[in-house]
């Protein structure tokens, strides 16, 4: 199904500034979170749908080659070096977090609850970051990794409530049930800070966990299964959810984002889903034409040479770059020949080289030739 008009999925119009992009951004996204909307796929697609839009029309960049190209911007085998934008989409999730800040679930609490939310109640659990280093053909051809993270989550002995079996609240001997204690600062500035005994709520169990010490929560370390899809590259984010931090009484667990670094390649350089990669040829083959092997990430492939090839001649391998990441096809792999003059030569080979060179006359080096008629007519001049 065609994609719709970015302006048409966020309903502005195209002269719209990054304010109101935004703004609008934020209340149809809040609208449509599947958080919200649980169970229901049509919201859940539309909620991609904004994320990616919003994405689109938010990064200058990102607007100005999809107001030149449309939605061929974003696709490598329509851009084909037209000038479009090389990059793909990130998460939505992740997209709504970065509009909103990092206490997206507050806003959660006071738009999807209506209401403050209850300190005593069921509370999600904290997202966490984790750093993946992966190899360069790990990043192009995908893979499976498993991680170690450690993290807390839900005590076995009280599943997360903190108490024990028949306990019942009190009020907190540290705030007097206030939910919140004054300080002093500097002699004279009265402030109110959050009671840390009690977490804002004013009671606390008389009988805490033994186990978790009414924590709800322990340290545990969990190994994850993470699938890397092809084309990846550095800084691309990863959502594994329900692998963050546990909930508090009952609540669900947090998500886990993996951010991803790639190692540097000995032999291969990447450009969004193009390669590069030099490749070494001696005088005689470069002069004489030759048929080459070179490197590809999944093999050997061979290039001719034609006679009188010169240093830095490129080379295009259609289909053998990285795979895109968005489904668009292959990128290609560009080769540039480097011409290796030899360094060592025995005095047979040195006798043959002053024998060619006896035999060559400016004809043999066009290129040189044309220099140096350009250079005597500088000569002239100065």
């Amino acid at each position: 199904m065609a994609k719709r008009d970015y302006y048409e999925v966020l309903g502005v119009e195209r002269g719209a500034d990054a304010e109101e992009i935004k703004k609008t951004y934020r209340k149809l996204a809040l609208k449509y979170h599947p958080d919200k909307n649980p169970g229901d796929k049509a919201a859940e697609e539309k909620f991609k749908e904004l994320g990616e839009a919003y994405e689109a029309l938010s990064d200058p960049q990102k607007r100005a080659a999809y107001d030149r190209f449309g939605h061929a911007a974003f696709d490598p085998r329509a851009r084909a070096g037209a000038g479009g934008y090389a990059g793909g989409f990130h998460d939505p999730f992740e997209i709504f977090r970065d509009v909103f800040g990092a206490g997206a679930n507050s806003i959660f609490d006071d738009f999807f609850g209506g209401g403050r939310r209850d300190p005593t109640g069921a509370q999600r659990g904290e997202d966490l970051r984790y750093d993946l280093q992966i190899t360069f053909e790990e990043a192009a051809n995908g893979c499976e990794k498993d991680i170690s993270v450690t993290k807390l989550e839900a005590c076995d002995a009280c599943r997360g409530a903190g108490a024990e079996a028949g306990s019942k609240f009190k009020s907190c001997p540290n705030c007097g049930g206030q939910g919140q204690v004054r300080r002093t600062l500097a002699g004279f500035i009265n402030v109110a800070e959050v009671c840390h005994r009690c977490g804002g709520a004013g009671r606390v169990v008389d009988k805490p966990c033994r186990v978790c010490h009414g924590e709800g929560r322990r340290e545990h370390t969990s190994q994850i299964k993470l699938r890397i899809p092809p084309g990846v590259d550095t800084g691309a984010r990863l959502r594994s959810l329900g692998n963050g931090q546990g909930g508090l009484r009952g609540g669900p667990s947090g998500d886990l984002y993996v951010v991803l670094h790639i190692l540097p390649h000995d032999i291969f350089q990447r450009d969004g889903d193009d390669l590069l990669c030099e490749v070494p040829v001696s005088v005689i083959h470069a002069a004489l034409g030759a048929d080459v092997e070179v490197p590809t990430l999944n093999g050997k492939a061979t290039i001719k040479l034609p006679p009188g090839t010169q240093p830095g001649t490129m080379f295009r391998l259609k289909g053998k770059g990285v795979r895109n990441l968005q489904g668009y096809g292959y990128g290609d792999l560009h080769v540039r020949i480097n011409v290796e003059v030899p360094t060592r030569l025995n005095a047979a080979q040195r006798a043959k080289l002053e024998e060619f060179a006896d035999l060559c006359d400016e004809s043999v080096n066009p290129i040189s030739q044309g220099f140096w008629e350009k250079a005597k007519k500088l000569f002239r001049g100065a």
